[in-house]
């Protein structure tokens, strides 16, 4: 998948490209938990920031790995796109959700999964990861006196930097992220 973004000097499309990257890649954070099979209480739980596929199955190329006999070795994927996380089944076995087989669904908050007929449950949490803390404030629009744009505060600026933003990437003409 390839994005090219064009931010041209006199419009705030450098800062909403900006904050449409800091949405989609760091204030994704998926949590999942595996419950016991029979009390429903978490057994182990593994979280994910900024991940935009997470992979599970049996086979020990996943990001969870679950040893069962009805889960596969590439069960279940979830993918983060535009417009949140969906789950995507491979299982031989199935993947159900309130008992029914899914092919594809979105995933919701709280959501719990079935990997197999009767196999593990996990439960699904997403959430922001401080969804404001990596914001950048657009600038107000320049006056016909042609006053400079407003600094970024301090805090954004340090927010930027600790989240790893390079600066000569928000003010190229052309900005271009591989993520392949």
């Amino acid at each position: 998948m390839l994005f090219v973004i064009h931010a041209g000097a006199h419009s705030n499309l450098k800062y909403r490209a900006l904050n449409l990257l800091v949405d989609f890649f760091i204030t994704s954070v998926i949590t999942l938990t595996l419950l016991h099979p029979i009390q429903s209480v978490p057994v182990q739980s593994w979280c994910f920031e900024s991940e935009s596929v997470v992979r599970i199955g049996r086979s020990n190329d996943n990001d969870v790995i679950i040893y069962s006999a009805v889960v596969s070795r590439h069960h279940v994927e979830l993918w983060h796109n535009p417009s949140g996380w969906e789950i995507i089944n491979f299982g031989a076995n199935g993947t159900f959700v309130d008992d029914k087989p899914i092919a594809q669904v979105p995933v919701a908050d709280g959501m719990t999964i079935r990997l197999g007929n009767s196999g593990p449950k996990i439960r699904i949490r997403v959430a922001a990861a401080n969804s404001d803390a990596g914001r950048v404030t657009v600038p107000p629009k320049r006056s016909a006196a042609g006053q400079k744009e407003e600094a970024l505060t301090e805090r954004e600026t340090a927010v930027r930097r600790r989240k790893g933003f390079d600066e000569s990437l928000i003010d190229e003409a052309l900005t271009q992220i591989d993520l392949d």
